[in-house]
């Protein structure tokens, strides 16, 4: 999740979001802690504040909320889910939640594939112009203080819908400022219709494929639909390598404001009469390898 997205041309087909070649579960999280439990720490990092030490202000974005560790904000909920809730005070300042895997390590190997894939229900208060939910991943060397590499490392958008219009969009942030990726908008599918995606669990991932070390590709699906791609050759080997061949972390948040709602309204977010507490539930988060 980083800055607006615009649309740019992607290959898109249908298909299964698991190609049939033998997949490992390397990571899962399904939640089942106790109501009111925080996240098992030995696998999520929460983060603090405005953005990473050292790095942009508002997480880079304009974003408005602080994050928090406070189960007022990020709980397990006792029905074997995560959520996600912004909440703004009575003073119109909004606390809210972003957290990280801890490992830093989720990769394609070379000649194989990687899946991140997470259920999610979309946040759906009454009224959502500033709403940002997102399921995310960047590339490891953005975890150290002081990174400014942002975005040679790779980021990978992977679920993010602004403003509560029950939409989707997928994106890929690599190379320099304002480079061949087209940043700070990324390659990106735009928003595309998600119907239920508010009311009910969906199931978004990713699938890097690294089988052919000439034609390496990103694949994103909905609900085993694929709904986006982005080839190696959609930019130079140099700046695909530097973005993809590495390891990730995964991060899921709702922020509010910022520079995509902003865009998508054409206005300045959040409304001060959005609603509070909405919150986005994520019923498990799994992350397969395949060596083929």
């Amino acid at each position: 999740m980083s800055l607006a997205t615009v649309a740019l041309s992607g290959p898109v087909s249908a298909g299964a979001s698991e190609p049939k070649d033998e997949w490992n579960v390397v990571f899962q999280d399904n939640f089942d802690g106790p109501a009111g439990s925080r996240l098992n720490e030995k696998d999520w990092l929460y983060d603090k504040g405005t953005g990473y030490p050292g790095g942009a202000a508002n997480w880079g974005t304009g974003e408005v909320e602080v994050a928090t560790d406070s189960t007022e904000n990020v709980y397990q909920d006792g029905s074997g889910h995560m959520v996600i809730k912004p909440i703004r005070d009575s003073a119109g300042k909004w606390t809210s939640g972003r957290v990280e895997t801890q490992r830093t390590d989720f990769g394609a190997p070379a000649g194989g594939q990687m899946e991140l894939s997470a259920s999610i229900q979309q946040p759906n208060p009454e009224k959502g112009l500033g709403y940002w939910p997102a399921f995310w991943a960047m590339g490891a060397d953005a975890r150290p203080a002081n990174a400014t590499n942002w975005p040679s490392i790779g980021e990978i958008d992977i679920m993010e819908d602004v403003n509560a219009l029950s939409k989707h969009s997928t994106t890929f942030h690599c190379g320099q400022w304002a480079g061949e990726c087209h940043d700070p908008d990324g390659i990106t599918s735009d928003l595309q219709a998600c119907d239920g995606c508010q009311t009910g669990f969906h199931t978004y991932s990713v699938i890097v494929d690294r089988r052919d070390a000439a034609a390496e590709e990103l694949r994103f699906f909905l609900d085993g639909k694929q709904t986006f791609a982005v080839k190696q050759n959609q930019v130079s080997d140099a700046t695909w390598k530097a973005a993809v061949d590495h390891g990730f972390f995964a991060i899921f948040d709702v922020a509010i404001g910022g520079s995509y709602p902003n865009k998508v309204c054409g206005c300045t977010s959040p409304a001060p009469d959005i609603t509070s507490g909405a919150g986005m539930s994520v019923d498990s988060f799994t992350v397969k390898v395949s060596k083929s």
